[in-house]
This record gives structure tokens, sequence and C-alpha cells, in this order.
């Protein structure tokens, strides 16, 4: 009788016991104390901002002319030369155009010269038919001759003025087509020119966009290239510091990639908007460091030191 009764009253000490633990762990035992010695130095006032990494000047690559893409000679991450050739066009259809041209100038410099020995034989004859008329005229006067003989030599002199203003009509003509087809010559070489597109300026490819067989237009992507002179985070600053930010304070930025390191900077560029719904306006801060592996568009907080 008595063993079944503690049978019975062993749950209730179970419970009652676990209960006095709790009691004991949550209201009773003294809270343990950590002890940090405090350091002494200086406290660094900071104005803090988030924003992405990007490159100060930023070029999409494109082709001048639509034709189709021969060859892509770069790829992204490739750092170029300005003038280094990046891709070519297909240029046989141009090279026809250019050869076309060329027969078409040398053509009408024939046409030139032509004329210009028909100028010189139309002013040799106008020359004679002055002196005849001049001494039809003479002869006349003294009755030596008849007056059809001297009418037949004023229609002459007539004639050969005429023969010469038309040599010199030909001669504007002939060196108008000249001028036109230099012109042509120029255009077809220069549109050859465009099936080579090279780099405006050192930099780095970060994306490439098209593969050789694509047909380019003017102004589609083939490539974005940037400019690794000036490489900054454009992060959002709260409007309050407006008034404390200013080009050329020292900046700490760290990447998200690297949260445990802090790369130096400065304080580039302010903008001059606020944006009215986030209330805050953009600081560019130029990094002096970029992490060993970088990319454009990486987010990053920026600490601008106050002075």
């Amino acid at each position: 009788m008595k063993h079944t009764f503690l049978l019975r009253l062993l749950p209730w000490l179970i419970v009652t016991g676990i209960a006095g633990f709790a009691i004991y762990t949550l209201k009773i035992k003294p809270a343990r104390v950590i002890v940090t010695k405090a350091a002494q130095g200086d406290v660094t006032d900071e104005v803090m901002g988030t924003g992405t990494l990007e490159a100060r000047v930023k070029t999409t690559v494109s082709a001048r002319i639509q034709e189709r893409l021969a060859e892509v000679l770069v790829d992204q991450g490739d750092e170029v030369k300005a003038g280094q050739l990046l891709a070519r066009l297909d240029d046989a259809e141009i090279k026809q155009q250019v050869a076309i041209a060329e027969a078409t100038l040398a053509a009408a410099r024939q046409t030139a010269a032509r004329v210009s020995a028909d100028l010189a034989r139309s002013e040799a004859v106008l020359a004679q038919a002055r002196l005849d008329h001049k001494r039809m005229s003479g002869l006349r006067s003294s009755n030596a001759v008849s007056q059809t003989d001297a009418d037949k030599a004023s229609e002459s002199l007539h004639v050969a003025e005429a023969d010469l203003n038309r040599s010199n009509a030909a001669i504007a003509e002939a060196q108008a087509q000249v001028l036109v087809a230099e012109k042509t010559l120029l255009y077809r070489e220069e549109q050859r020119g465009f099936t080579e597109i090279r780099a405006p300026y050192d930099g780095l490819i970060i994306r490439r966009n098209r593969e050789p067989g694509d047909m380019l237009v003017p102004g589609g992507s083939l490539m974005e290239l940037i400019s690794l002179e000036e490489i900054w985070v454009s992060a959002w600053v709260d409007e309050t510091a407006i008034s404390k930010v200013t080009p050329g304070q020292k900046a700490r930025i760290v990447f998200r990639s690297e949260s445990g390191n802090d790369y130096p900077g400065v304080v580039s560029r302010i903008g001059r908007e606020t944006d009215r719904e986030t209330r805050e306006y953009l600081v560019d801060v130029r990094v002096n460091e970029l992490p060993k592996n970088w990319t454009i568009g990486q987010r990053a907080e920026i600490f601008i030191q106050m002075p």
C-alpha cells in the first residue's frame, strides 16, 4: 500500500522539482556579468550611406552602320587600349562600293581631261575666227571682198564664240562631276572604315553582348566599356548630412563581398537633388583601392569621416 502511494506521488515530485529548478534559474540564480575594459581613444564621427560600385566613364560600344558581325577580338574582362581593334564587320559589299566609286572618279577625270582638250581647240578656233573677221572687215571697207564673204566671217566668229562658251560650260560640269565622284569615294572609304570597331579610350570590357554572325544596327550594343581612371561608389546618404559632406573628405568603403575589410576612398562628387520619397541624395566616393575581385554594380557601404 505504501509502495503504491509512492508511485502515485512520484510524477508530482518530478513536476515540482522541474518547476523549482526553473524558478531558481530564472528568478533566484544571479545573472552572469561580463566585464569589458574600456580602451582610451578618439571617437570618429562618420556619415554612412549605401550604394553601388560604378565607373565614372562608361560607354556602349556599337556599330555605326548596319552590317553582319564577322569577328569579335575581345571578351568581357579584357583590358584594352585606345584605338585597339575590338571587332570587324563584313566588308565585302562596302569594298565593291569603294571599287565602283574609284571607277566613277576615274571616268569623271577622263571626261574632264577631254573637255579641257575641247576647250583648247575652241580657243584656237575663236582666235582664228577673230583674225579672219578683222581681215575681212578691212577688205570689205575697200570693196576687195563681197558682202557675202564678210558676213560668213562674222558668222564664223559667232560660232567660234558659242563653241568656246559651250566648252567652258562642259569644263564646269566635268569639274563638278569630279568633285562629286571624289566626295562619293571619300564617303565609301569612310564607310569601309566603320567596319572596324576600335576602342575609344583605355579601359575594361565589362560585358560582351554579340557574337559573330549577328546583324548589328547603329546604336545597338556590341559590348560595354568602362574607364578605370575613376571608379567610385555612388551612395545614397540621408539629407540630414548635407551640411557635413564636402568633396575631398576621406571615407572608408565596406563591400558586402568583404564585410570585414575597409577600403580607402575620398568624396569626389556630391549630387544636387534629393529624392523626394526617401529624402536621400547621391554622394560619389572615389575608391582608391579596389578588392581583388570586384564587379560594377556590386553593393557597398560608405562611411565618410567628419572633420
